[in-house]
């Protein structure tokens, strides 16, 4: 037997023995994959090198807007931030958040980075796989999507004051798949309006902490304008009482 062939035989049984090692470990169920318990060194930094790579690679491709910083481009996505982004990617001034503390990886607070144009274009239309990022280009026209991107490139110059402003004059939540006038269209998309005081407060002056900087959490703004209740409805409340009825046909009194 020669030695090429001898090698060859050697470096067979080895990758076999490797494999039969690999495939025991994955049936044992040895390998946490709890999103407390963190990746070894080796494992991790394969994953994160397999990511920058792939989105690297897809995103070379991408004609990046000559408009990024219009200010109407980052003010419309200022609302989008708020609402979808900021409970994961925080806010300028901000801790981390609930939502935040609890992912692995963790999400990077894009509050204190900046970005790559394309590859943040590319990540938010098609999402990382097992990393809690979403694609979002599922549910929002790329013209929104980029409004975002352009947001993403001022939000680190912006303190928790300027951050506030800008996504109270923003449009709020606008996925622009055709909303109609409940905010709500074929591809699931919202309207929601923004109060001067938290940024994502609804018409009602509720406020469930949209842009709020400790928690990054929204609030929605349910386009459910209230009409008075028919009168010859039985069950409408007596003319000294205030009551309401919503466009689903529900009614109540206060």
């Amino acid at each position: 037997m020669n030695a090429f062939l001898r090698t060859g035989l050697w470096l067979g049984g080895a990758v076999l023995a490797a494999g039969a090692a690999g495939a025991a470990a994955l049936w044992s169920g040895i390998y946490d994959v709890g999103a407390d318990a963190p990746h070894t060194r080796p494992v991790y930094a394969v994953l994160e090198y397999a990511r920058e790579r792939s989105v690297a690679t897809r995103a070379s491709a991408i004609a990046v807007p000559a408009d990024l910083d219009d200010a109407e481009r980052v003010r419309r996505g200022a609302g989008n931030y708020a609402a979808m982004c900021a409970g994961c990617h925080l806010t300028p001034g901000a801790g981390p958040s609930e939502l935040s503390r609890g992912l692995y990886p963790a999400p990077p607070n894009l509050s204190q980075r900046e970005v790559d144009a394309a590859s943040a274009f590319w990540t938010i239309k098609h999402g990382i796989k097992a990393s809690g990022m979403p694609a979002w280009g599922g549910s929002m026209d790329d013209a929104h999507l980029w409004d975002l991107v352009a947001f993403l490139g001022r939000l680190p110059s912006l303190d928790a004051q300027g951050y506030r402003e800008l996504v109270a004059r923003s449009d709020g939540h606008s996925h622009g798949g055709g909303e109609d006038a409940s905010g709500h269209g074929a591809m699931g998309g919202h309207a929601h309006r923004n109060d001067a005081r938290s940024g994502a407060g609804d018409a009602q002056g509720h406020d469930a902490g949209a842009g709020d900087a400790a928690t990054g959490g929204h609030a929605h703004a349910h386009d459910d304008a209230h009409q008075p209740a028919p009168r010859d409805n039985a069950k409408a409340a007596p003319p000294t009482e205030d009551a309401h009825t919503h466009r689903d046909g529900r009614s109540h009194r206060h």
